[in-house]
């Protein structure tokens, strides 16, 4: 990733949280994203790696579960950010400057690895995966939350599942069209992709 990816993550860092389903303020929101993701934790207390971590909320809504979290962001200001939100809440998520398409850590070491909004962002989203999977434990899930956006960016579904089953023998996809997820209604596709295996 170029420095000047990260610059314009950096400079979005302040107002970020502002959109609904970035800074899960609403509580309704909030429930929402909480009814999603915490039955797909496989244990009690899982290792999730949060891949493009941005400001960490999805990182503390599941440490406050319980979960043992890990995120990892380009932007160091959107680090800060997350840091300071964990703090705040009050757990150990722990959050290192990086690139979400090669994260820091050793292979087999994650229960969950959650991404959200980032493979279609990437130059070689083919490679991510690939090294992505790797940091799973055996038995482990990959989740991600994608989309094809109505301005013509992101990743139809069809296209996840197709790069997904590259390096796995699951995609099993479910869309994402409740507006409480969004704080709103939305027009364009976004889905969930669940891999376990």
């Amino acid at each position: 990733m170029s420095v000047d990816v990260a610059a314009y993550w950096d400079g979005q860092a302040a107002g970020f949280d502002a959109e609904p389903d970035h800074g899960l303020a609403d509580p309704t929101v909030r429930a929402a994203w909480t009814r999603l993701l915490l039955p797909l934790m496989p244990t009690a207390c899982a290792r999730v790696a949060d891949l493009g971590s941005g400001t960490g909320s999805l990182a503390v809504l599941l440490a406050q579960a319980g979960h043992r979290v890990s995120g990892v962001d380009l932007a160091p200001r959107m680090v800060e950010v997350a840091r300071a939100k964990a703090a705040a809440a009050g757990v150990p998520a722990e959050f290192d400057v990086g690139d979400a398409a090669t994260p820091p850590w050793p292979a087999g070491t994650f229960d969950v690895v959650l991404v959200r909004h980032v493979l279609w962002a990437l130059p070689d989203p083919d490679a991510a995966l690939q090294r992505w999977v790797e940091l799973l434990k055996p038995d482990g899930r990959l989740v991600l939350v994608e989309g094809r956006w109505w301005t013509g960016g992101g990743l139809a579904a069809g296209q996840a599942t197709d790069l997904v089953l590259r390096h796995r023998r699951e995609a099993v996809v479910a869309r994402l069209d409740d507006p409480t997820l969004w704080g709103g209604p939305i027009r364009d596709e976004r889905y969930l992709l669940v891999s376990r295996a």
